[in-house]
């Protein structure tokens, strides 16, 4: 009886031991076996596989270790095995990458593609990866106009576990857009608006400026450009709904179509500024104001003018005070109310501003386009306009900045993602120009140079009757202000020619200090010095009466040392193809700070462009001048005004302007003092010729006169009087032309026909020229 009720005891205790030992004893017996591993400690592999709560790698166990492990990258292959209380791991390791490279890659450079790329030197070779590097490859090249590209990634031994990863790049054929349409647009045509974005049909200039290439990126700037465009014209209601590329195998390349609703023409009507902040005095902000009743409404003067009130409240003290136009439509009469409503916003930092993206530009570049730096309050209004600044500046195919919280409530992040784009430039031209013969030019250079944002230029240039060389470098933030400096070093040589009989040298410098005033207004000092020289035949030397006396007498080096300033006004849309707005140049130079020669020169260019329909400009230009000597000198032959196709076309170089008419001499014009020009011209579109060719067909009307011979008519060793003819007769002439906006700069090509003239100018029908439109 005792011994059974021992047994019983021994039972019931058995059955009462607590399940976490059973778990603990199974758990001491059971072990994990790594097999396989070279570089990996097998205590790392271990560290991925969690038992259960019995202490036994079970199924899920060991479902989650094998993903854990692969998830590393670190191995090719896992495989889990159970040999009795022992679970085996068996391993295969990735190979290490000693070298990551590309081939084939002609149209974006290595740099690029590592950029975007996964896989790096000195990582594990993970398949799923390099599959996804392909891909981000093959988008790279889309973005590029690129989409027939193939990649091919090859992997080389090198032995010991280590591999070359090759991306064998096959570009393809560019894909580029072939045509491109605007649906829904009634009041601008199809031109006035294929102007307005960076997109282009391929044309025979498409090898040149790249504008056809198909890029996503660029496509939506576009239609962002499109609704702003429209914007500023007074459609406010303006939409373009949708801009789809379509592939057309038919012509091997995409059809870019965007869809636009127009809606109507607003016109602005009670502008006002309501202040809701005490001690700022609303009426010396209104008339701050861009905007004004009555006008057309203009999306761009309601941002410039939320701009300026934005600076002068930070100007008057009051940082976080926030001007938000508020606009009310009044559909039925098509005008739109506006009140900058000035309310005092809440007490935000910058925390700081990150830059992305920037693999060339220097931070430094960027971040000083920016009116605000970390720990100062956020302004909105100063964030847009860094944005607009450096999309400005053409360094980048896109600029996006965005807000993020910071570390704290009161502070935020200022994010800047750009993508660069070249800034390069290297031309090879030729041609034929009416002053210089035939003519060969290369030029070399680059808008940021080394990322600095510094611009470096250089150009030769060998002509029939001429040569140069210019080399000029620029700094647009000098001393880290918002002075612009800049530097050029020169030099020409022009022979006699059809039309002088004396050649020029000029050898020298220019140093230039340039400040903005306003967004429109800006003015640029000057100082120059500089050897000037005229040369003569030698022949003309030894056979008089064709001796040119007056030139005999000024020929020889003089020293100009001379300073000055340019005003420039410029509200052009459009600096390449303008539309509408004005430019104005004022010029005015002061020699005889030290050299050999003393004059005072002032001139002026003002130009007026007016939208007449979608297809037709008109320009008006008037351009005037006047050089005097002082400290008892007279004007310098070389720097004398010379009438020529450059003010009336259809008149030779030196056509027109005071002549030596003297018996037995060359009949030199001998320039002028003064002198002035005018011209109306029509530029229009020519039909069958597509926009994106940049040709013009234009019409116009000049006339001016160059007058008042500010040089002797008596020389030494000689008893003769120079004849002077110097008459202040308008010459004026009618013609036809065209204009080529090529990649090399404005070109036109003019046939006019005098209509007044004096007996003694010199005529020429065709000019062929190069320089603004």
């Amino acid at each position: 009886m005792q011994t059974a009720i021992l047994l019983l005891a021994a039972v019931l205790g058995l059955l009462s031991t607590p399940a976490f030992a059973v778990e603990a004893a199974a758990q001491v017996r059971e072990t994990i076996d790594v097999q396989g591993n070279r570089r990996i400690d097998a205590d790392t592999v271990r560290s991925y596989f969690h038992p259960a709560r019995d202490g036994r790698f079970d199924d899920a166990a060991r479902d989650a270790g094998l993903k854990a492990l692969l998830a590393t990258g670190l191995f090719d292959d896992v495989k889990i095995e159970r040999t009795g209380e022992r679970l085996v791991v068996h391993l295969h390791e990735a190979p290490v990458l000693d070298r990551v490279a590309f081939e084939g890659n002609k149209k974006i450079q290595d740099k690029e593609l590592t950029a975007i790329i996964e896989s790096k030197p000195r990582g594990a070779l993970q398949r799923a990866v390099v599959q996804s590097d392909v891909g981000r490859i093959l988008e790279a090249y889309r973005h590029a106009g690129r989409d027939d590209v193939s990649v091919s990634p090859k992997v080389i031994d090198r032995g010991n576990d280590r591999v070359d990863l090759v991306y064998e790049v096959t570009e393809g054929a560019k894909t580029p857009v072939r045509q491109i349409n605007f649906v829904g647009n009634q009041v601008f045509s199809k031109r006035q608006l294929a102007a307005v974005i960076k997109t282009s049909a391929t044309n025979l200039l498409s090898f040149l400026t790249g504008g056809d290439a198909y890029d996503p990126d660029r496509v939506a700037d576009d239609r962002e450009q499109l609704r702003l465009y429209y914007r500023s014209k007074g459609y406010a209601d303006a939409n373009v709904t949708s801009a789809k590329a379509e592939y057309d195998p038919a012509i091997k390349g995409f059809t870019l179509t965007f869809s636009i609703d127009e809606g109507p023409l607003y016109h602005f009507g009670d502008v006002n500024v309501v202040c809701n902040v005490p001690g700022l005095d609303s009426e010396k902000l209104r008339r701050l104001l861009v905007t004004r009743s009555g006008a057309v409404f203009d999306g761009n003067a309601l941002d410039k003018t939320d701009e300026i009130l934005a600076i002068e409240l930070s100007k008057l003290g009051f940082p976080f005070a926030q001007a938000t136009p508020r606009i009310t439509r009044d559909a039925s009469a098509k005008r739109i109310d506006v009140s900058f409503v000035i309310d005092q916003g809440p007490r935000t930092y910058v925390e700081r501003i990150d830059i992305h993206g920037n693999t060339r530009t220097r931070g430094y570049v960027i971040r000083r386009e920016f009116d605000i730096s970390e720990g100062d309050a956020y302004n909105q209004s100063l964030i847009d306009r860094a944005e607009r600044r450096l999309k400005n500046l053409n360094y980048f195919k896109t600029v996006k900045i965005t807000r993020k919280p910071g570390s704290v409530a009161d502070r935020v992040i200022v994010d800047v993602e750009v993508t660069e784009q070249s800034t390069g430039e290297f031309n090879i031209a030729g041609g034929y120009s009416t002053t210089d013969g035939l003519l060969v030019e290369v030029k070399l250079g680059d808008s940021n140079f080394l990322g600095s944002g510094d611009s470096v230029k250089s150009s030769v240039s060998y002509g029939e009757y001429s040569r140069g060389v210019d080399l000029s470098a620029s700094e647009p933030y000098f001393l880290g202000t918002r002075v612009s400096a800049g530097i050029e070093l020169y030099g020409k040589q022009n022979d006699a020619s059809p039309y002088q009989s004396y050649g020029t040298d000029v050898y020298g410098a220019t140093l230039q200090l340039g400040t903005p005033i306003t967004e429109q207004l800006g003015v640029q000092y000057h100082y120059s010095l500089y050897d000037q020289n005229v040369t003569l035949d030698p022949a003309s030397l030894v056979a008089p009466p064709s001796l040119p006396i007056q030139q005999a007498a000024l020929a020889g080096p003089q020293l100009v040392s001379a300073i000055g300033e340019t005003v420039t006004y410029n509200t052009l849309d459009n600096n390449k193809n303008p539309t509408d707005g004005i430019k104005s140049q004022l010029t005015q130079d002061l020699a005889g700070l030290g050299g050999d020669v003393n004059f005072l020169r002032t001139t002026e260019d003002l130009r007026y462009y007016h939208s007449i329909n979608d297809d037709v400009v008109s320009l008006v230009r008037v351009q005037g001048g006047y050089i005097t000597g002082w400290g008892g000198q007279q004007v310098p032959l070389i720097n004398s005004f010379f009438g020529g196709p450059t003010l009336v076309r259809g008149f030779a170089p030196n056509g027109f302007g005071p002549r030596d008419l003297t018996p037995g001499t060359t009949m030199d014009n001998v320039g002028g003092t003064m002198y002035w020009a005018s011209t109306l011209e029509l530029q229009s579109a020519i039909p069958g010729v597509p926009q994106e060719y940049g040709l013009k067909a234009t019409a116009f009307v000049d006339s001016g006169s160059v007058f008042n011979y500010g040089g002797p008519t008596t020389f030494p060793g000689s008893t003769q009087t120079m004849q002077l003819a110097n008459s202040n007769i308008v010459r004026s002439s009618v013609g036809v032309g065209l204009i080529w906006a090529s990649p090399f700069g404005a070109l036109s090509i003019n046939y006019a026909m005098p209509v007044t003239k004096a007996p003694y100018d010199v005529t020429q029908p065709f000019s062929f020229g190069a320089g603004p439109l």
